[in-house]
């Protein structure tokens, strides 16, 4: 792969149609600084627009995938006049935008998790359309420890996993296994340290084969039918294979299955 550095603490790598972030911010656990948010949404608006990414691998430095929010940050903050409010407010819009960026994104993204992935950090997997983990690795939202719960993370998790294991990590702020987070869904496989880049890549590039314009399509429409009633959802889910049926590549991949060959996909 050819390898660019976009910071110290955000590594970019492209290759056959996949991006590959890798946060980098080692000394400091792979925080939600201040910087981090900036790099990572700047990161995904550029991918979401560049036709040469057809999906976005989010990958971490060193045992901790992310301890979420930089504490000694918000600690600082609190010496301004307002105590921090405004910085505080600032903080996890910024954050909550980064999130939905990711959500919104038409390319799919998967998080490659070899570590600890903690509060913002667990809510950055959340976020996630895939999660591939080590079997070592661990998850918590643990806020609750320190006198502040996790709301914003709880957002991603809750529409994740059933809201009682939800609730559950929560509410008590314990870390849970590698294999236990698969078993709520809130990763996708749990894998041996070996495993984890190979197979991580190995689904990327089987997405990527695909129509981006299909999974564009796709991803939107899954989101959105989900925060609606039943019966809206199949109104709205009905238009969208609508419209998909008329685009180019739906004609094409019907027709190279009927001809038995390989869709040529033209991604419109």
């Amino acid at each position: 792969m050819d390898n660019q550095v976009d910071s110290d603490i955000l590594l970019s790598e492209m290759s056959d149609g996949i991006l590959r972030l890798t946060l980098n911010d080692q000394q400091r656990r792979n925080v939600l600084s201040e910087m981090m948010l900036a790099q990572l949404s700047e990161a995904f608006s550029k991918a979401a627009f560049d036709s040469s990414v057809r999906v976005v691998v989010l990958a971490a430095n060193g045992p901790v995938f992310s301890a979420g929010h930089d504490l000694k940050e918000i600690t600082a903050a609190r010496a301004r006049a307002d105590n921090g409010q405004a910085y505080f407010k600032l903080l996890f819009d910024t954050c909550a935008s980064l999130m939905q960026l990711i959500v919104n994104n038409p390319k799919p993204v998967i998080a490659e998790v070899a570590g600890i992935a903690t509060a913002a950090g667990c809510q950055l997997v959340a976020s996630c359309d895939l999660a591939m983990a080590t079997e070592s690795s661990l998850f918590a939202t643990p806020g609750v420890n320190l006198g502040l719960f996790c709301s914003t993370p709880m957002v991603a998790l809750s529409r994740n996993v059933a809201n009682k294991h939800a609730m559950e990590m929560l509410l008590t702020g314990d870390m849970i296994s590698a294999e236990r987070a698969q078993q709520i869904g809130l990763i996708n496989q749990a894998l041996t340290a070996d495993e984890l880049t190979e197979k991580t890549m190995e689904i990327a590039a089987k997405i990527a084969s695909k129509s981006s314009m299909t999974l564009a399509v796709g991803k939107r429409a899954f989101y959105g039918q989900a925060e609606i009633p039943l019966a809206d959802a199949y109104i709205y889910a009905s238009q969208v294979m609508v419209d998909n049926m008329l685009k180019r590549d739906a004609e094409e991949g019907i027709g190279a299955f009927i001809e038995k060959r390989r869709p040529d996909w033209q991604d419109q």
